[in-house]
């Protein structure tokens, strides 16, 4: 495998030494683990995208209710402050 030297900052080495999974973890090794977290290998189906415009609608149109509303009828008003 080929490899290549990157330039970065010291304060960005310092937050990549910071997410290392294991002290041998190399900046590869972490620079691909943040790169495949980006990627969403499960994208949203037909059905889901449809579910989420119709509770977009439902919000814009105020048919909602607050997490106080809510806690508030199940008897647990202390849940939110």
């Amino acid at each position: 495998m080929a490899m290549r030297s990157i330039r970065v900052r010291e304060e960005t080495k310092v937050m990549l030494d910071d997410l290392k999974a294991h002290p041998a973890d190399t900046c590869d090794s972490i620079i691909c683990r943040l790169i495949d977290s980006v990627y969403d290998d499960e994208p949203l189906t037909r059905e889901e995208i449809e579910g989420i415009k119709a509770s977009e609608a439902d919000i814009q149109a105020g048919r909602f209710r607050s997490l106080e509303e809510i806690s508030r009828d199940l008897g647990d008003d202390l849940v939110v402050r």
